[in-house]
């Protein structure tokens, strides 16, 4: 039941962002997910949404490269689309490309701001918030089936985080009705 929510939230937005044009971007596109070709837009490509091919193999191997394994509902999150964007309300989640995901997500996590301040602590950035913070889930606090509380991490106050949902379905389901 969970797992159809998360999907049907994910769809929804993806199917408003295509809808309404905003997948193109100016960058190469992989092929698996490349749109029409628009000759009107020379430096945008169309990417679409695509069923993902992330596994339960490679969720595990990038857990072990994480040091902490990832929440259930955030798994089913992984596994149901491919997307370069994709932003519900105020949540803009890290590129899931069809080849690169774990790469894209890799940078996020551990290039992004310096880990002193986040992996060091027990916190996983998964989406950016707004254009000041980064939403994180928080390891310390573990749940059953690893659904940590997600928190709003404020790059200007790097010591502190603030409870934002209980967990990754909670906040699904809440920006999923802005």
């Amino acid at each position: 039941m969970k797992d159809q929510v998360i999907k049907n939230i994910i769809d929804t937005h993806l199917n408003k962002w295509v809808e309404d044009e905003l997948n193109k971007l100016p960058i190469e596109i992989d092929p698996a997910m490349a749109g029409p070709v628009n000759e009107d837009d020379d430096d945008w490509n169309t990417w679409l949404p695509i069923p993902s091919t992330v596994t339960d193999a490679e969720i595990e191997d990038f857990e072990k490269q994480l040091g902490h394994k990832l929440p259930g509902d955030y798994k089913t999150f992984l596994k149901h689309r491919h997307f370069y964007e994709l932003q519900i309300g105020e949540v803009s989640f890290c590129s899931h490309p069809v080849n690169t995901w774990r790469a894209d997500l890799a940078e996020k996590i551990f290039e992004g701001y310096p880990t002193k301040y986040l992996l060091d602590k027990g916190y996983i950035p998964f989406a950016d918030w707004s254009d000041w913070g980064l939403l994180c889930f928080d390891t310390n606090r573990n749940q059953q089936d690893h659904n940590y509380p997600v928190v709003l991490w404020d790059h200007e106050l790097a010591d502190e985080v603030e409870d934002r949902y209980d967990d990754f379905y909670d906040m699904a389901v809440k920006i999923g009705k802005e």
